[in-house]
């Protein structure tokens, strides 16, 4: 099964659960199990999060775009904004870093989103925005997959 599709919307907080169950809904004809879910809506969370956060600072009117591909038992998957950009990627995807202390933001995001994916890549120029790509492989449908 092929599928794509693509989500633009404000850099608001609240628009980050709209981007969540949206992608979730578009991953149900693969037939995925709670952990797998889970594992995406996080995934999706983690990123729109940064977008809206790190990247707009919340300023409710840029965009962040979505697209998400189904190839098969894949889905891959772009967060992008035209943000403020990371200044060290490295930096910025090390476990613990964050710029926003004072918002009490954990510096989990990439790490979180590195450890559901089975790949990640992080472009991001200064001034121009970030490009979050992420795939993830959802199992064969079985029986005993489904009474997990």
């Amino acid at each position: 099964m092929k599928n794509e599709l693509t989500l633009s919307f404000l850099a608001i907080e609240q628009n980050e659960a709209l981007a969540r169950m949206a992608l979730t809904c578009f991953i149900t004809p693969l037939d995925p199990t709670l952990e797998e879910i889970s594992e995406f809506k996080t995934i999706v969370s983690e990123a729109v999060t940064n977008a809206i956060i790190h990247g707009y600072e919340c300023d409710g009117k840029s965009l962040v775009t979505i697209h998400a591909t189904i190839d098969d038992r894949s889905v891959k998957m772009t967060v992008t904004d035209e943000g403020m950009g990371i200044f060290d990627v490295e930096q910025a995807m090390e476990p613990m870093f964050t710029t926003k202390p004072q918002m009490e933001r954990s510096g989990m995001g990439f790490t979180i989103m590195e450890s559901f994916s089975d790949c990640i890549r992080v472009d991001s120029t200064l001034g121009n925005g970030t490009i979050v790509t992420f795939e993830k492989r959802f199992s064969p449908v079985t029986e005993v997959s489904r009474m997990r």
